[in-house]
Protein backbone atom coordinates (compact mmCIF):
# COMPACT_ATOMS: atom_id res chain seq x y z
CA UNK A 1 0.00 0.00 0.00
CA UNK A 2 1.57 3.77 -1.07
CA UNK A 3 0.50 5.75 1.84
CA UNK A 4 1.91 8.70 0.22
CA UNK A 5 -0.49 8.32 -3.15
CA UNK A 6 -3.48 8.11 -0.64
CA UNK A 7 -2.69 10.93 1.66
CA UNK A 8 -1.74 12.82 -1.85
CA UNK A 9 -5.18 12.25 -2.84
CA UNK A 10 -7.10 13.23 0.38
CA UNK A 11 -4.90 16.40 -0.02
CA UNK A 12 -6.18 17.27 -3.78
CA UNK A 13 -9.87 16.05 -2.87
CA UNK A 14 -10.06 18.44 0.25
CA UNK A 15 -8.22 21.43 -1.63
CA UNK A 16 -11.24 20.81 -4.60
CA UNK A 17 -13.98 20.88 -2.19
CA UNK A 18 -12.41 23.81 -0.03
CA UNK A 19 -11.71 22.61 3.19
CA UNK A 20 -9.02 23.35 5.31
CA UNK A 21 -7.19 20.50 7.13
CA UNK A 22 -8.63 22.18 10.26
CA UNK A 23 -12.27 21.80 8.42
CA UNK A 24 -11.81 18.03 7.30
CA UNK A 25 -10.36 17.19 10.94
CA UNK A 26 -13.26 18.06 12.65
CA UNK A 27 -15.47 15.50 14.39
CA UNK A 28 -12.60 13.08 13.04
CA UNK A 29 -9.14 13.69 14.42
CA UNK A 30 -6.83 16.62 14.81
CA UNK A 31 -5.80 19.03 12.26
CA UNK A 32 -2.23 17.30 13.05
CA UNK A 33 -3.27 14.24 12.24
CA UNK A 34 -4.56 15.15 8.68
CA UNK A 35 -1.13 16.74 8.35
CA UNK A 36 0.61 12.91 8.36
CA UNK A 37 -1.86 11.54 6.41
CA UNK A 38 -1.35 13.86 3.71
CA UNK A 39 2.14 13.66 3.53
CA UNK A 40 2.19 10.08 4.15
CA UNK A 41 4.13 10.12 7.57
CA UNK A 42 1.52 8.04 8.66
CA UNK A 43 -1.55 5.61 7.21
CA UNK A 44 -5.49 6.61 9.20
CA UNK A 45 -6.94 3.13 10.80
CA UNK A 46 -9.68 2.39 8.87
CA UNK A 47 -12.67 3.88 10.65
CA UNK A 48 -10.92 7.41 9.91
CA UNK A 49 -10.39 6.64 6.62
CA UNK A 50 -14.36 6.06 6.15
CA UNK A 51 -14.97 9.20 7.87
CA UNK A 52 -12.45 11.55 5.87
CA UNK A 53 -13.86 9.35 2.70
CA UNK A 54 -17.42 10.41 3.62
CA UNK A 55 -16.55 13.87 4.49
CA UNK A 56 -14.89 14.19 0.77
CA UNK A 57 -18.15 12.89 -1.22
CA UNK A 58 -16.14 9.43 -2.46
CA UNK A 59 -16.53 5.58 -1.23
CA UNK A 60 -13.86 4.38 0.65
CA UNK A 61 -12.81 1.96 -1.29
CA UNK A 62 -11.56 4.28 -3.65
CA UNK A 63 -8.30 5.23 -1.26
CA UNK A 64 -7.65 1.36 -0.83
CA UNK A 65 -7.96 0.96 -4.53
CA UNK A 66 -5.62 4.56 -5.09
CA UNK A 67 -3.02 3.25 -3.14
CA UNK A 68 -2.68 -0.57 -4.17
CA UNK A 69 -2.74 0.53 -8.16
CA UNK A 70 -0.58 4.05 -9.43
CA UNK A 71 -2.68 5.53 -12.09
CA UNK A 72 -6.10 4.40 -11.26
CA UNK A 73 -7.53 6.87 -13.13
CA UNK A 74 -6.33 5.30 -16.36
CA UNK A 75 -7.75 1.82 -14.93
CA UNK A 76 -10.38 2.72 -13.98
CA UNK A 77 -11.18 4.72 -18.04
CA UNK A 78 -10.23 1.44 -19.36
CA UNK A 79 -13.00 -0.08 -17.41
CA UNK A 80 -15.31 2.31 -17.89
CA UNK A 81 -14.79 2.20 -21.89
CA UNK A 82 -15.11 -1.71 -21.33
CA UNK A 83 -18.55 -1.16 -19.51
CA UNK A 84 -19.78 0.70 -22.59
CA UNK A 85 -18.67 -1.37 -25.25
CA UNK A 86 -20.05 -4.16 -22.73
CA UNK A 87 -23.25 -2.32 -22.99
CA UNK A 88 -23.55 -1.37 -26.63
CA UNK A 89 -22.72 -5.11 -27.67
CA UNK A 90 -19.65 -3.88 -29.79
CA UNK A 91 -17.70 -6.61 -29.01
CA UNK A 92 -14.73 -5.95 -32.22
CA UNK A 93 -14.33 -2.32 -29.89
CA UNK A 94 -13.96 -4.66 -26.62
CA UNK A 95 -11.44 -7.29 -28.43
CA UNK A 96 -9.47 -4.28 -29.43
CA UNK A 97 -9.04 -2.64 -26.09
CA UNK A 98 -8.22 -5.66 -24.14
CA UNK A 99 -5.72 -6.65 -26.72
CA UNK A 100 -4.21 -2.92 -26.70
CA UNK A 101 -3.63 -3.60 -22.49
CA UNK A 102 -2.88 -7.05 -22.10
CA UNK A 103 0.97 -6.62 -21.65
CA UNK A 104 0.15 -2.79 -19.69
CA UNK A 105 2.12 -3.56 -16.33
CA UNK A 106 -0.94 -1.91 -14.50
CA UNK A 107 -3.07 -4.67 -15.71
CA UNK A 108 -1.14 -7.86 -15.49
CA UNK A 109 0.90 -7.04 -12.25
CA UNK A 110 -2.56 -6.68 -10.53
CA UNK A 111 -4.68 -9.56 -10.34
CA UNK A 112 -8.04 -7.13 -9.84
CA UNK A 113 -7.19 -5.00 -12.99
CA UNK A 114 -6.41 -8.04 -15.00
CA UNK A 115 -9.24 -9.68 -13.79
CA UNK A 116 -11.34 -6.69 -15.72
CA UNK A 117 -9.47 -7.50 -19.34
CA UNK A 118 -10.27 -11.83 -18.44
CA UNK A 119 -14.21 -10.87 -17.75
CA UNK A 120 -14.35 -9.29 -21.09
CA UNK A 121 -12.02 -11.41 -23.14
CA UNK A 122 -14.28 -14.30 -22.16
CA UNK A 123 -17.21 -12.31 -23.43
CA UNK A 124 -15.88 -11.81 -26.88
CA UNK A 125 -14.42 -15.08 -27.34
CA UNK A 126 -17.99 -16.08 -27.36
CA UNK A 127 -20.10 -13.44 -28.53
CA UNK A 128 -17.19 -12.82 -32.01
CA UNK A 129 -16.80 -16.76 -32.08
CA UNK A 130 -19.33 -18.49 -30.54
CA UNK A 131 -16.55 -20.70 -28.42
CA UNK A 132 -18.44 -21.55 -25.61
CA UNK A 133 -15.35 -24.06 -24.05
CA UNK A 134 -12.52 -21.63 -24.51
CA UNK A 135 -14.99 -18.75 -22.75
CA UNK A 136 -16.08 -20.58 -20.13
CA UNK A 137 -12.42 -21.10 -19.26
CA UNK A 138 -12.17 -17.51 -19.80
CA UNK A 139 -14.57 -16.32 -17.09
CA UNK A 140 -13.75 -18.93 -14.55
CA UNK A 141 -9.86 -18.29 -14.98
CA UNK A 142 -10.76 -14.47 -14.40
CA UNK A 143 -12.53 -15.64 -11.06
CA UNK A 144 -10.03 -17.48 -10.04
CA UNK A 145 -7.80 -14.19 -10.13
CA UNK A 146 -9.00 -12.96 -7.09
CA UNK A 147 -11.89 -15.45 -5.75
CA UNK A 148 -10.03 -16.79 -2.19
CA UNK A 149 -13.25 -18.19 -0.45
CA UNK A 150 -16.10 -19.65 -1.70
CA UNK A 151 -17.85 -18.05 1.85
CA UNK A 152 -17.86 -14.88 0.30
CA UNK A 153 -17.86 -13.60 -3.34
CA UNK A 154 -17.35 -9.78 -4.41
CA UNK A 155 -19.49 -8.05 -6.41
CA UNK A 156 -17.64 -8.40 -9.81
CA UNK A 157 -16.81 -11.98 -9.10
CA UNK A 158 -20.56 -12.42 -9.35
CA UNK A 159 -21.31 -10.63 -11.96
CA UNK A 160 -18.71 -13.11 -14.17
CA UNK A 161 -20.42 -15.93 -13.08
CA UNK A 162 -24.04 -14.42 -14.31
CA UNK A 163 -22.46 -13.85 -18.10
CA UNK A 164 -21.73 -17.09 -17.92
CA UNK A 165 -25.08 -18.42 -17.12
CA UNK A 166 -26.25 -15.77 -20.20
CA UNK A 167 -23.98 -17.29 -22.33
CA UNK A 168 -25.48 -20.93 -21.39
CA UNK A 169 -28.64 -19.87 -22.26
CA UNK A 170 -27.68 -18.29 -25.64
CA UNK A 171 -26.58 -22.02 -26.21
CA UNK A 172 -29.87 -23.41 -25.34
CA UNK A 173 -28.49 -25.16 -22.54
CA UNK A 174 -31.22 -23.84 -20.34
CA UNK A 175 -31.01 -25.91 -17.09
CA UNK A 176 -27.27 -25.25 -17.04
CA UNK A 177 -27.95 -21.51 -17.37
CA UNK A 178 -30.65 -22.08 -14.44
CA UNK A 179 -27.80 -23.99 -11.92
CA UNK A 180 -25.43 -20.75 -12.91
CA UNK A 181 -28.21 -18.00 -11.73
CA UNK A 182 -29.58 -20.49 -8.20
CA UNK A 183 -25.21 -20.05 -7.67
CA UNK A 184 -25.19 -16.48 -8.15
CA UNK A 185 -28.85 -16.08 -6.20
CA UNK A 186 -26.81 -17.62 -3.38
CA UNK A 187 -23.69 -15.46 -3.61
CA UNK A 188 -25.82 -12.25 -3.98
CA UNK A 189 -27.75 -13.07 -1.30
CA UNK A 190 -24.99 -13.49 0.79
CA UNK A 191 -23.44 -9.70 0.14
CA UNK A 192 -24.83 -7.24 3.45
CA UNK A 193 -25.24 -4.28 0.79
CA UNK A 194 -24.90 -4.31 -3.11
CA UNK A 195 -23.10 -0.91 -4.10
CA UNK A 196 -24.41 -1.90 -7.89
CA UNK A 197 -27.91 -2.67 -7.59
CA UNK A 198 -28.85 -3.69 -10.92
CA UNK A 199 -27.13 -6.96 -10.11
CA UNK A 200 -30.32 -8.35 -8.51
CA UNK A 201 -32.43 -6.41 -11.46
CA UNK A 202 -30.08 -8.84 -14.14
CA UNK A 203 -30.15 -11.76 -12.18
CA UNK A 204 -33.72 -12.11 -11.92
CA UNK A 205 -34.42 -10.92 -15.32
CA UNK A 206 -32.20 -13.66 -16.92
CA UNK A 207 -34.22 -15.95 -14.43
CA UNK A 208 -37.53 -14.96 -16.11
CA UNK A 209 -36.21 -15.67 -19.14
CA UNK A 210 -34.84 -19.06 -18.47
CA UNK A 211 -38.30 -19.90 -17.35
CA UNK A 212 -39.60 -19.22 -20.01
CA UNK A 213 -38.42 -20.94 -22.52
CA UNK A 214 -38.73 -23.49 -20.23
CA UNK A 215 -42.51 -22.96 -19.58
CA UNK A 216 -42.46 -22.10 -16.31
CA UNK A 217 -44.53 -18.79 -17.17
CA UNK A 218 -45.70 -18.46 -13.53
CA UNK A 219 -42.41 -18.66 -11.85
CA UNK A 220 -41.27 -16.38 -14.51
CA UNK A 221 -43.53 -13.74 -13.75
CA UNK A 222 -43.11 -13.64 -10.54
CA UNK A 223 -39.22 -12.84 -10.94
CA UNK A 224 -40.21 -10.08 -13.25
CA UNK A 225 -42.70 -8.73 -10.63
CA UNK A 226 -40.21 -9.11 -7.79
CA UNK A 227 -37.25 -7.70 -10.07
CA UNK A 228 -39.88 -4.41 -10.80
CA UNK A 229 -40.29 -4.73 -7.17
CA UNK A 230 -36.25 -4.23 -6.57
CA UNK A 231 -36.43 -1.24 -9.23
CA UNK A 232 -38.72 0.51 -7.66
CA UNK A 233 -36.89 0.18 -3.94
CA UNK A 234 -34.02 1.69 -5.23
CA UNK A 235 -35.15 4.05 -7.59
CA UNK A 236 -33.63 2.51 -10.57
CA UNK A 237 -35.41 2.19 -14.10
CA UNK A 238 -32.44 -0.24 -15.17
CA UNK A 239 -34.21 -2.74 -17.30
CA UNK A 240 -38.05 -1.92 -16.23
CA UNK A 241 -38.92 -1.88 -19.84
CA UNK A 242 -38.15 -4.78 -20.32
CA UNK A 243 -39.26 -6.40 -17.28
CA UNK A 244 -42.57 -5.19 -18.32
CA UNK A 245 -42.36 -6.40 -21.78
CA UNK A 246 -41.51 -9.81 -20.63
CA UNK A 247 -44.81 -10.15 -18.34
CA UNK A 248 -46.45 -8.80 -21.73
CA UNK A 249 -44.91 -11.45 -23.32
CA UNK A 250 -45.56 -14.00 -21.25
CA UNK A 251 -48.86 -13.32 -21.10
CA UNK A 252 -49.06 -13.26 -24.58
CA UNK A 253 -47.82 -17.12 -24.58
CA UNK A 254 -50.85 -17.97 -22.60
CA UNK A 255 -52.94 -16.02 -24.57
CA UNK A 256 -54.34 -13.84 -22.10
CA UNK A 257 -54.41 -10.55 -24.73
CA UNK A 258 -55.84 -8.17 -21.94
CA UNK A 259 -53.19 -8.56 -19.43
CA UNK A 260 -50.57 -9.07 -22.41
CA UNK A 261 -51.41 -5.49 -23.71
CA UNK A 262 -51.47 -3.89 -20.26
CA UNK A 263 -47.73 -4.82 -19.53
CA UNK A 264 -46.97 -4.03 -22.88
CA UNK A 265 -48.28 -0.55 -22.89
CA UNK A 266 -46.35 -0.12 -19.40
CA UNK A 267 -43.37 -1.15 -21.37
CA UNK A 268 -43.67 1.50 -23.83
CA UNK A 269 -44.29 4.36 -21.19
CA UNK A 270 -40.94 3.29 -19.72
CA UNK A 271 -38.97 2.94 -23.15
CA UNK A 272 -40.52 6.51 -24.30
CA UNK A 273 -39.15 8.16 -21.17
CA UNK A 274 -35.72 6.63 -21.79
CA UNK A 275 -35.99 8.05 -25.36
CA UNK A 276 -35.46 4.37 -26.40
CA UNK A 277 -36.62 4.98 -30.13
CA UNK A 278 -35.40 1.58 -31.72
CA UNK A 279 -38.05 -0.19 -28.27
CA UNK A 280 -40.80 1.70 -28.91
CA UNK A 281 -41.46 1.59 -32.51
CA UNK A 282 -41.11 -2.42 -32.22
CA UNK A 283 -43.25 -2.73 -28.67
CA UNK A 284 -46.21 -0.44 -30.88
CA UNK A 285 -46.09 -3.06 -33.26
CA UNK A 286 -46.33 -5.58 -31.08
CA UNK A 287 -49.31 -4.16 -29.29
CA UNK A 288 -51.07 -3.94 -32.89
CA UNK A 289 -50.39 -7.91 -33.46
CA UNK A 290 -51.72 -8.52 -29.88
CA UNK A 291 -54.94 -6.38 -30.25
CA UNK A 292 -55.38 -8.19 -33.55
CA UNK A 293 -54.91 -11.59 -32.47
CA UNK A 294 -57.36 -10.90 -29.42
CA UNK A 295 -60.07 -9.42 -31.67
CA UNK A 296 -59.55 -13.07 -33.84
CA UNK A 297 -60.10 -14.46 -30.77
CA UNK A 298 -63.06 -12.40 -29.13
Amino acid sequence: MDFSVVGQKIKELRKNVGLSQEELAEGICTQAQISKIERGDVFPYASTLFLISRKLGVDVNYFFDIGMTPRLDYVLEVGRQLQLARRNMNYQEMEEIVRSEEENPLFFNNNRNLQILKWHKGIYQYELNKDIKTAEETLRNSIDLTHTTDKIWTEREIEILLTLGVMYFEEGMLKKSLEVYEEVKSHVETIPYLSDHTIKTRLYYNIARALTRLGEIKQSNNYCKSAIEWCIYKDNMYLLGELHYHIGYNYELEEEYSKAIKNMEKALIVFELQGDDKFIKYIQKKILEIEEAKNQKI
